[in-house]
């Protein structure tokens, strides 16, 4: 098993490894630990490089199971390498990942409506609630309100509890089905203090400070109840 150092650090940019495996069809290599993000939960897999010397190996995703896609020729197994996240774009994804987990947590406690679905690009995604109906009015009021929240500068805090445990707290899971199958005996949450607390394995800011301008561009009816609200953060 890869030992998933984001869990602990999504600050982590550089981390030293050993490669314990190749996936030759997938053209991979399989570290021992990583502070890549394998992608889930809407989220993107992060990019970046694995170094052993002055040789650069381009990491173009990594995948679940510890597995780094590589342009190229592959790093010996056995080897030691220094992998380097392309910070840039992770920390952009992290602001937008705690942007979402605001809007969810603005709907949930002002509205009670779960999500349905969501979606995360750099900077952008979308979010789908149990809206039974959806105005203008209400649209300008949940932007001022997550905005608000990123004003508040509320702390952003992860822990892993046993499955029973995270389990007794109430609306752990925010979506309509619960998505962690029985296998999962530890579950990793995330808490905007103050305002969201919801089981999430993906990685956040440590601060709502840090997410800058969130703006609502548009949204539509996806059937029935379900809504869409589609956003975009700027700095």
């Amino acid at each position: 098993m890869t030992d998933l150092l984001y869990l602990e650090d999504s600050y982590m940019k550089e981390f030293t490894a050993t490669v314990v495996g190749h996936d030759l069809d997938q053209n991979g290599v399989i570290l021992d630990r990583s502070a890549f993000y394998p992608g889930g939960g809407g989220q993107q897999p992060d990019q970046g490089a694995l170094w052993v010397g002055d040789r650069e190996y381009r990491v173009t995703r990594m995948r679940r199971g510890g597995l780094h896609i590589i342009n190229g020729e592959l790093p010996p197994v056995d080897g030691a390498v220094r992998g380097v996240v392309d910070w840039e774009r992770r920390y952009k994804i992290m602001r937008t990942h705690t942007a979402m987990h605001i809007l969810c947590g603005v709907i949930w406690r002002d509205y009670q409506a779960s999500v349905t679905g969501g979606n995360m690009e750099v900077l952008a995604g979308r979010m789908d609630f149990e809206f039974e109906r959806l105005q203008p009015e209400v649209i300008g009021e949940i932007q001022a309100s997550i905005n608000r929240e990123v004003d508040a500068a509320r702390p952003v805090t992860t822990k892993i509890l046993p499955r029973e445990e995270a389990f007794q707290i109430p609306d752990l899971i925010r979506t309509k089905i619960n998505l962690l199958p029985e296998s999962i005996k530890e579950v990793r949450t995330v808490e905007i203090v103050g305002l969201d607390l919801q089981a999430d394995g993906g990685t956040h800011v440590a601060n709502t400070s840090e997410v800058g301008n969130i703006v609502i561009t548009k949204y539509k009816s996806k059937g029935g109840i379900n809504k869409r609200l589609y956003v975009e953060i700027s700095d």
